[in-house]
C-alpha cells in the first residue's frame, strides 16, 4: 500500500476494510463498514488487542433516525462518544439535542485543545484531527441554571407525564386526566401550577362537584393526595418549570448560517437532585416534536438527533401505560425524521420493547465486581448479534474511549459486531468557562423570546372572578380537600333548583368562554387534541 492510500482521510466515501494486510476475521468485520454513502467515522477497528487503523468503523448518516444507545459503566468514555457523534452530525448538517447532566457538553462550542493524548489517539485511528467549535444553543428547564429558559405549559404537559413527576398512582393519574378533560372542554386554560390548583380546589367544592357527576367525578381524597403533591412540587422549587413563554421545540430545528446543524445544550446540572423530572422534561420534547413535524419516511439524514442521557430515570417506577406510551413514540417518531439514542449503564436499563427498536449499538466497557455486575454482563452480551469475539471477556477488558459497535447498514441490516478504539473530538473536552456560557446565551436571539415569564389570565383568574359575591376562592377552596373524618350519617342533599347554576356554568354563561383559542366552533373543537403521552398539540 502507498503512503498517499496509507493516509487516505476516513471520510472518504469507501473505507478502506479491503486492505489486504487484515486478518481474515477482521476482513470480514470491515467490509460490513464500507458503506458508500456518507457516514459519520467513530474510529477504527481494534482485533486481538491491536487497533487496525485501515479498518474505519463508521454509522450511515441515513439510519441515524433508527435510534441507537450508548452504554457503558461510569468513566468509559459515554459523554466523549456523544460529543464525537454531535460534532459529526452537525458538520452534516443535523441539529442535535443534547441533555447535559453533568454540565460537561458545554465545550462543543469551542474549539478542543491539542495535547499528546490527543495527538496519539488520532495518529492510532488515522484521524486527521482539527481543533473545532459547532453552533450551539443553551437552554436551562425553567431558567434554572445557566440557558435560556425551556418552560412548558401545564396543559400542554398534559396529565400522564405531569402524573409521572407527582408519582401518582393509576387511580390518581385516572382522576387527573379527568381534571384536563374538564377544564379543556370549559375553557379554563392551565398555564401554571396554581391554574390546575384552582381546577382541583372547584372541582371538589360545593359548587363544582356537579360539574363531573356524569362522568365519574372527583374524590375528595384523590384531589387532597394531587394538592398535596403540587403544593410538595412547588415546595421544591420546580414552580418555574411552568409557564409561558412556552417553549417552541421546532428551535431545536435551526442550522447555522454556515449550513452546519445547530446543537442544542439542555444544561441540568443544577436539577440534578430532580432525576425524575428532568427526564420526564424530556419525554415532553420529544412528545412535542412528534406532534408538530409531518411524515418524512426514509430521509437521507435526520431532521434532529436526540441524546437522552440517564435514560434509566425515565423508565423507573414507570407505569404499563408510560411504558407503552414511551415504545409507541419512539416506533413512530422515525417516521418523522427524528433520531433517539438513550445514553445509560447498561442495556438492560430500557425495557426490551424499547430497546429492540434502537438499531445502532455504542457499548463502552462494563464492570463484573458483584454477581449483579456478573447478571448484568451476560444479560448485555444476549442483546449483541453473533460475534467473532468473546464478548463477556471483551467486555469488561475495554479501555477508556474504546467500545462495542455495531449499526445498521446502508440497506437496514445490522453490522458485524466490532470493537472500535473510538475517535477524539474536535471540540474541547470539557465545559466553557461560566462567563462565556453566560455572554452565548445573552447573546442568543432566542434570549428576548423566552427569558422574562409572563403570567396572563388563565384559570386561577377566571374562576376568582367568576365566583359569587362571598363565595370561597380558589385557594380557600383548596384547604376544604383535607380528608375529615366521614360522620356517622351522611345527610342527602338538598335538589337544585332551576335558579341555581355552578361557578363554570355562570363563567360560560357571561360569553366569557363562548370559544377557545382552539376552538373550531364544535365539540370535538371545544377539547384540545391530545397526543399518546395526553400533552394538548398546539398550533403554530
Amino acid at each position: 500500500m502507498s503512503d498517499s492510500e496509507t493516509m487516505r482521510p476516513a471520510t472518504a466515501p469507501e473505507a478502506p476494510g479491503s486492505a489486504p494486510a487484515l486478518p481474515r476475521a477482521a476482513l470480514e468485520i470491515a467490509s460490513g463498514y464500507a458503506f458508500t454513502g456518507p457516514a459519520l467515522d467513530l474510529g477504527a477497528l481494534l482485533w486481538e488487542g491491536t487497533c487496525l487503523p485501515d479498518a474505519q468503523i463508521r454509522i450511515p448518516l441515513p439510519m441515524l433516525n433508527r435510534h441507537g444507545l450508548v452504554a457503558g459503566a461510569t468513566g468509559t468514555g459515554k459523554t466523549k462518544t456523544l460529543q464525537l457523534v454531535a460534532e459529526q452530525l452537525s458538520a452534516q448538517g443535523v441539529p442535535v439535542f443534547l441533555a447535559d447532566v453533568k454540565g460537561d457538553l458545554s465545550g462543543i462550542s469551542a474549539p478542543g485543545q491539542p495535547n499528546d493524548k490527543v495527538r496519539g489517539r488520532a495518529a492510532e485511528v488515522h484521524q486527521e484531527w482539527t481543533p473545532a467549535g459547532f453552533p450551539a444553543q443553551f437552554y436551562a428547564l425553567g431558567g434554572l441554571g445557566h440557558g435560556i429558559p425551556v418552560r412548558a405549559t401545564i396543559t400542554s404537559f398534559g396529565p400522564v407525564l405531569l402524573s409521572k413527576v407527582l408519582g401518582l398512582n393509576q387511580t390518581q393519574e385516572q382522576s387527573l386526566g379527568l381534571i384536563f378533560h374538564y377544564a379543556d372542554t370549559k375553557g379554563l386554560e392551565l398555564i401554571d401550577l396554581k391554574d390546575l390548583r384552582a381546577v382541583v380546589a372547584f372541582l371538589t367544592s360545593d359548587e363544582g362537584k356537579v360539574e363531573l357527576r356524569d362522568i365519574g367525578g372527583l374524590s375528595t381524597a384523590t384531589a387532597g393526595v394531587i394538592l398535596r403533591s403540587l403544593t410538595a412540587f412547588e415546595a421544591q422549587g420546580m414552580a418555574g418549570f411552568f409557564g409561558e413563554p412556552e417553549f417552541d421545540t421546532g428551535e431545536f430545528l435551526r442550522t447555522a448560517e454556515d449550513g452546519r446543524g445547530t446543537v442544542s445544550v439542555l444544561e441540568l446540572p443544577a436539577v440534578q437532585d430532580k432525576p425524575q423530572l428532568f427526564s420526564t422534561f424530556l419525554m415532553w420534547l420529544l412528545a412535542d416534536l412528534f406532534h408538530d413535524l409531518p411524515e418524512v419516511g426514509d430521509a437521507d439524514k435526520p431532521k434532529l438527533v436526540f441524546f437522552f442521557d440517564e435514560a434509566h430515570l425515565l423508565f423507573d417506577d414507570a407505569s404499563k401505560a408510560f411504558l407503552d406510551s414511551i415504545t409507541q413514540t419512539v416506533r413512530l417518531i422515525r417516521s418523522k425524521g427524528v433520531g433517539v439514542f438513550f445514553v445509560t449503564q447498561t442495556p438492560k436499563d430500557v425495557p426490551s420493547d424499547v430497546l429492540a427498536q434502537l438499531g445502532n449499538r455504542v457499548q463502552h466497557a462494563l464492570r463484573a465486581f458483584t454477581p449483579d455486575d456478573q447478571k448484568a454482563l451476560k444479560a448485555t452480551v444476549k442483546t449483541f448479534p453473533n460475534s467473532a469475539y468473546d464478548l463477556e471477556e471483551l467486555l469488561t477488558g475495554l479501555g477508556t474511549g474504546e467500545a462495542v459497535v455495531t449499526v445498521l447498514s446502508e440497506k437496514g441490516a445490522p453490522t458485524p459486531v466490532a470493537a472500535t478504539r473510538l475517535r477524539a473530538p474536535e471540540s474541547l473536552m470539557g465545559p466553557v468557562e461560566a462567563g462565556v456560557l453566560d455572554g452565548a446565551v445573552r447573546d442568543s436571539p432566542l434570549y428576548g423570546r423566552y427569558a422574562q415569564a409572563v403570567d396572563r389570565e388563565s384559570a386561577y383568574e377566571k374562576l376568582e372572578a367568576a365566583k359569587p359575591a362571598g363565595a370561597k376562592g380558589p385557594d380557600e377552596m383548596a384547604a376544604r380537600t383535607r380528608p375529615k373524618a366521614a360522620p356517622k350519617t351522611a345527610p342527602k342533599a338538598a335538589p337544585k333548583t332551576d335558579e341555581e347554576h355552578s361557578v363554570v356554568e355562570q363563567v360560560v354563561g357571561s360569553g366569557m368562554f363562548k370559544s377557545l383559542a382552539r376552538s373550531v366552533g364544535t365539540q370535538i373543537g371545544r377539547e384540545i387534541t391530545r397526543s399518546l403521552f395526553g400533552t394538548a398539540r398546539r398550533r403554530r
